[in-house]
């Protein structure tokens, strides 16, 4: 039975978020390294010095709290999600699934132009109407209390919560954890969801594959090489580094934020990308949830999953986005090599 919902942070943990980011004891950086070493400490700095001063977590939630959110337990887990009816005269359902270090909030400008096209200079047949989760131990959605919460298992759950919101028929949308769970729905699911869209796509290389694609291969190993020390260490010892964060608001952000600016279309300028209080917004929902350990464990939940041991077939009808500056697309099948 879904139960309504509402974002209502008490003003205590606002207060005690901004008495941490008063006492972070700051590192001291080498003169000029900048992004080189991890984040950037001076541009932390300034961004904790707004975060403490002049954000407002209020105006965030009451965006979110202008669309409907319920909380339904699927496999003894809640999972927290939004709900917006699509305005025209066949709304298809669609499910929008985020990743990792993201949420909910990355779809909260999308909701409108899916759901009301025509408001946006669309037409009426294009609507959608919307499921919005937030993975399980991920924002206000409940941290999973045993193992194997993999992409298989919140595949299954998120085929139920479609379910449960009375779409028997549904596609997908997602990148990152979101394309990796899309996927495994439309592989294991495709009675209910019958076509998904992928921002990041895994694929073979052929036996004997071109010049191109060998070079793309090198150029991809290059990436991992540089940018996979994260992955590393949640899959395996993820409670290790988590306990700091989930101490530490400028830790947290530390580690969420140096991806943003690492793997988007930044050219290395965050801020000309991303509004600083959306870039804020999302590490607020790991910080005022306490749910960045749970979250950052799916990266060990997937080393023994269905997923990652069969790599399912897709036969649902597919669409990928393939942005010329995704570090990500098409990356190998092998998501222990991949993540």
């Amino acid at each position: 039975m879904s139960r309504r919902f509402r974002v209502a942070v008490p003003d205590a943990v606002l207060d005690d978020l901004r008495e941490r980011l008063r006492r972070t004891r700051w590192p001291e950086p080498i003169p000029g390294a900048g992004w080189d070493y991890g984040t950037d400490v001076g541009y932390l700095r300034r961004l904790a010095e707004h975060w403490e001063r002049d954000y407002d977590w209020r105006a965030a939630e009451a965006r979110l709290n202008a669309h409907e959110q319920f909380i339904e337990t699927v496999d003894g887990v809640d999972l927290h999600y939004l709900r917006i009816a699509g305005k025209g005269p066949a709304p298809f359902p669609l499910l929008l699934i985020h990743g990792w270090p993201g949420s909910v909030w990355e779809f909260i400008d999308l909701v409108g132009p899916l759901s009301d096209p025509a408001a946006h200079g669309g037409e009426p047949v294009e609507a959608f109407d919307l499921v919005v989760p937030s993975l399980p131990g991920f924002g206000f959605s409940g941290a999973p209390r045993e193992r194997g919460w993999g992409a298989t298992r919140i595949a299954a759950a998120l085929d139920e919560l479609m379910r449960r919101c009375g779409h028997d028929r549904y596609g997908s949308q997602g990148g990152d954890w979101g394309g990796i769970i899309g996927s495994q729905l439309g592989a294991d699911h495709s009675d209910r969801c019958v076509a998904i869209h992928l921002n990041m796509s895994y694929a073979h290389l052929p036996p004997d594959p071109t010049l191109e694609q060998r070079e793309w291969a090198a150029r991809f190993r290059a990436f991992r090489g540089r940018e996979s020390g994260y992955s590393a260490i949640q899959s395996t010892k993820p409670d290790s580094l988590t306990l700091a964060q989930n101490d530490s608001p400028a830790g947290l952000a530390a580690w969420i934020i140096e991806k943003f600016r690492t793997w988007a279309d930044t050219g290395g300028d965050l801020e000309g990308s991303f509004a600083r209080d959306d870039l804020l917004t999302n590490v607020m929902l790991y910080w005022v949830t306490a749910n960045a350990p749970s979250a950052a464990r799916i990266y060990y939940e997937m080393r023994e999953d269905e997923w990652a041991q069969t790599r399912p077939r897709v036969t649902v009808p597919t669409g990928v986005a393939a942005f010329p500056k995704e570090p990500f697309h098409d990356a190998p099948l092998d998501l222990r090599d991949a993540l």
